[in-house]
C-alpha cells in the first residue's frame, strides 16, 4: 500500500516524537526560559504511539525517526523502540539524538534495533557549545558518538544548525571532520521557528555554506536512497565520509518531501511549518485499525504543495521545535 498525497508525493517516512523534554535548551529550538512541559495526562502513553506507528505502516509509511524534544530522556523508551524495530513493513527505524546519553544506553539502544543515529552537534568549540545550547558540555556529546560507534552502530549523521556570527567560523572543520572519519555532516540553515527578533541576520544560505568548503575543497555530488531525508549531498574528494545542505529556507526542498509528523500530544502535522494538522486522539478511542489509517490518509491529502518560509519572511506562528519532533 502506499500514501500518495494529491501532489503525487509518495509519503513514506513519519518522524514520531516522544517527548516534549530535553536536558538542553538549545537557541535555535526553543526560547531561553525553555517551554512549559506538558502533563503526564496530555502527552501519548506508548501503547498509543505504537498504534499511531503501526498504522502509518499500514499505509505505507516504510521509514519512522523517533525524535523528542531529546527522547532519550523519557523512561521506557528503549522497549518501546523494541516494539517498533518489529513492525512487519518498516525498513528503517532510526532515532534523533542530542548525545548527552550514549554513553550509558547506545548498547542497549543497538540491542533494541535502532539502525541508525542522527546527532545534534553546533560547534567543537567548549564555550561555543555552552553558548547555543545553554549549558551543554560537548565532550559528553562527543563520548556518545565514540560510544554508538562502540555499539556498533553506523557512521552517524551529525547535524549543524550554521548561524551567522555564532558558529559559522566552524564549517570548514566541521567539513574536515569527514576527510578521515566516515560521518555524513549535514549544515542545516537556521530557521525561524521561534520567530526570533532579526531571525534573518543569523541564516546563511546552502549556497553560502558550499562556496566557503568549495575554496579548500573540490567537492563531488553523492547519490542519495530511496528513503533519505532533504539534503543535497557530495564528498570531499578523497573523503571518507559526506557532507550535506539542508535549505528549507533558500532552496524549498518541498516538491520532493515524503514526510508527515506526530507530536506526542497526538498531533499530526503534514508540514513542519504548517500552523494546522490534525488531532489523532479522538480516533485512537475509536477500535480497530480503520480509523487512524483513515486520518493519516487525510493528512497526506491536505499536504502543502509549499510552506510559507524564504530568507525574507516566516508567515507562521513562532513554536519551539521541541513540541512538534524538530
Amino acid at each position: 500500500m502506499e500514501l500518495i498525497d494529491t501532489y503525487g508525493r509518495r509519503i513514506t517516512y513519519l518522524r514520531l516524537s516522544v517527548t516534549d523534554r530535553c536536558n538542553l535548551r538549545c537557541r535555535y529550538c526553543m526560547p531561553a526560559a525553555g517551554v512549559e512541559k506538558l502533563g503526564h495526562g496530555d502527552i501519548l502513553s506508548y501503547e498509543d504511539l505504537f498504534r499511531i506507528a503501526r498504522a502509518a505502516v499500514a499505509v505505507g509509511i516504510e521509514k519512522i525517526r523517533v525524535t523528542g524534544g531529546e527522547p532519550l530522556v523519557r523512561k521506557g523508551i528503549v522497549p518501546f523502540l523494541a516494539r517498533l524495530a518489529k513492525l512487519p513493513g518498516l525498513r528503517e527505524l532510526v532515532l534523533t539524538t542530542n548525545g548527552f546519553l550514549l554513553p550509558e544506553m547506545a548498547g542497549e539502544l543497538r540491542r533494541a534495533g535502532v539502525q541508525r543515529l542522527n546527532v545534534s552537534l553546533d560547534s567543537f568549540r567548549p564555550g561555543t557549545f555552552r553558548a547555543i545550547t545553554r549549558g551543554g558540555d560537548v565532550w559528553q556529546v562527543l563520548a556518545g558518538i565514540a560510544a554508538a560507534e562502540a555499539a556498533g552502530f553506523p557512521p552517524p549523521k551529525i547535524n549543524m544548525v550554521v548561524m551567522r556570527g555564532v558558529n559559522d567560523d566552524e564549517v570548514l572543520d566541521f567539513a574536515r571532520l569527514t576527510m578521515e572519519h566516515p560521518y555524513a555532516v549535514r549544515f542545516i540553515e537556521s530557521m525561524p521557528a521561534t520567530r526570533e527578533k532579526n531571525w534573518q541576520n543569523l541564516t546563511i544560505t546552502g549556497e553560502e555554506i558550499l562556496e566557503r568548503i568549495g575554496t579548500q575543497f573540490p567537492l563531488e555530488p553523492v547519490e542519495k536512497g530511496s528513503l533519505a531525508g532533504p539534503s543535497r549531498d557530495f564528498r570531499l574528494r578523497g573523503a571518507a565520509g559526506t557532507i550535506g545542505i539542508i535549505t528549507a529556507l533558500s532552496g524549498h526542498f518541498c516538491a520532493d518531501c515524503n514526510r508527515i509528523r506526530v507530536t506526542v500530544t497526538g498531533m499530526a502535522k503534514s508540514c513542519l511549518f504548517s500552523d494546522g494538522g490534525i488531532d489523532l486522539k479522538p480516533f485512537l478511542r475509536r477500535e480497530g485499525p480503520r480509523p487512524l489509517a483513515e486520518a493519516l490518509r487525510n493528512l497526506a491529502c491536505a499536504k502543502p504543495a509549499c510552506h510559507g518560509m524564504s530568507m525574507e519572511r516566516a508567515e507562521h506562528q513562532a513554536f519551539a521545535m521541541a513540541a512538534v519532533g524538530g
